[in-house]
């Protein structure tokens, strides 16, 4: 099965509302089962794209694929593991013709001291936030530069931009290596029509964070820190998201967008 697409990852002099579409291309959603993966999924299949909802947790992507409908499908895949990822990626080019969008977006925390921190927590963080985010992005890349087009969009945070306003070592780190890894791919890659950009999210309500937005206490901490008042959602991200994988970003690359409400303008 090929998937036809008219969009060649630069500007086609397309005007208005219609540049921000992405009918008939192929895109890739890392942790698309569940959050803010699940929500840019939904989004990128109602903006006109083939989503494979790539996801460790078989049952969150099957739901999420059946949930979205016939323009998806899940695919099982551990993004810290080399094999793992390369296989469903060459799988989705295979079965569909082409990846012209990544949402580089899974990833893991373990919040504690780092005075307290065993190593194996800070291997698994750094395992998928950095490690996978790499391989994802290679696996994808090579396909891209075969096509000669491309956009990545990676997930970072706003704690790869600030140090942070609790101990959160291994995910500040992590996140704040996800912003330098755009910026080198968006230079290595621009030769190819392949643009990287990143989306750094403050504090969204979701599953990945509900131990923290479940105490009042720091809830209260946190809208305060943000200048629109309120924590993030997940449909928050999707229209950056949209944004950033579309042509009418055809000239944004290398940038991280900050989605925190204002927290880091202060």
């Amino acid at each position: 099965m090929t998937v036809e697409s008219k969009a060649n990852g630069v500007s086609s002099g397309r005007a208005g509302a219609s540049r921000f579409r992405l009918d008939g291309q192929v895109a890739i959603v890392t942790g698309g089962g569940s959050g803010i993966g699940r929500e840019v999924a939904d989004a990128l299949v109602d903006s006109g794209a083939f989503v494979a909802i790539l996801d460790a947790d078989e049952e969150n992507a099957r739901a999420a694929a059946s949930a979205i409908g016939p323009q998806s499908v899940a695919i099982v895949a551990d993004v810290s593991d080399e094999r793992s990822i390369s296989d469903a990626v060459d799988q989705v080019a295979r079965e569909y013709g082409r990846i012209d969008v990544l949402f580089n977006n899974a990833g893991v925390n373990k919040r504690q001291p780092t005075v307290d921190m065993p190593l194996d927590d800070w291997n698994f963080v750094v395992s998928v936030n950095m490690t996978g985010m790499f391989l994802c992005a290679q696996s994808v890349a090579r396909h891209m530069i075969a096509a000669k087009r491309g956009s990545i969009v990676n997930t970072a945070s706003v704690l790869g931009i600030s140090g942070g306003w609790y101990p959160n070592i291994a995910y500040a780190a992590t996140k704040g290596a996800v912003v330098n890894m755009t910026r080198s791919w968006a230079v290595e890659w621009a030769p190819f029509g392949i643009r990287v950009n990143a989306i750094a999210p403050g504090i969204v309500r979701t599953r990945f964070t509900e131990a923290m937005v479940a105490q009042p206490t720091l809830v209260d901490k946190f809208e305060k820190l943000t200048p629109l008042g309120r924590l993030g959602d997940p449909d928050d991200v999707v229209g950056p998201v949209l944004f950033l994988a579309s042509d009418a970003a055809a000239m944004v690359t290398g940038h991280t967008l900050p989605i925190d409400g204002g927290m880091l303008a202060q």
